[in-house]
């Protein structure tokens, strides 16, 4: 539902699909990530993988809801320092923002609709989207990890 907004180059992830609703169909390949905190707490997210430009900047846009146990990786190859925002996401999300080595650098919630820029202050390789307050429900942040596939990995 989210969109993603380059900052690096600004007409990146502007303009998003062209097409109509998307209802989450599974026409993006999915993943099975655990999310592992510092006292031993797991809990499993099936994901949605966003790895090329086209499907990050589509993110999540247009979706009415997302079940509690799935949610979105967004796969970026390398370190970036884009940010996103919800202009034309409908559901409330929480975004985590991943390091390489999967450590959690930072969570945020993101209303809907809005064109907020949502961003952590270091740069990293991965961001999580989920239904909002999933983190707090899970006993999950920064400093837990996220075991991440290598199918799920960048192309």
């Amino acid at each position: 539902m989210t969109f993603v907004l380059a900052l690096a180059l600004a007409c990146d992830g502007a303009g998003g699909d062209s097409g109509g609703d998307d209802d989450g169909d599974g026409s993006l390949a999915t993943a099975t990530i655990v999310l592992v905190g510092v006292t031993g707490q797991r809990a499993e997210l099936t994901v949605e993988l966003a790895r090329t430009s086209a499907e990050r900047s589509r993110g999540l846009m247009f979706r009415e809801e997302m079940a509690e146990d799935r949610g979105m990786l967004f796969v970026f190859g390398g370190e970036t320092r884009t940010g996103f925002w919800m202009k034309d996401t409908k559901v409330p999300l929480s975004i985590a923002f991943i390091a390489s080595d999967g450590m959690i650098l930072e969570t945020q919630d993101m209303e809907p609709l809005s064109e907020a820029l949502h961003r952590p202050a270091p740069a990293y390789s991965y961001a999580l989207e989920v239904n909002q307050g999933w983190f707090e429900r899970h006993g999950l942040g920064a400093g837990d990890r996220v075991e991440i596939p290598a199918e799920a990995k960048a192309e």
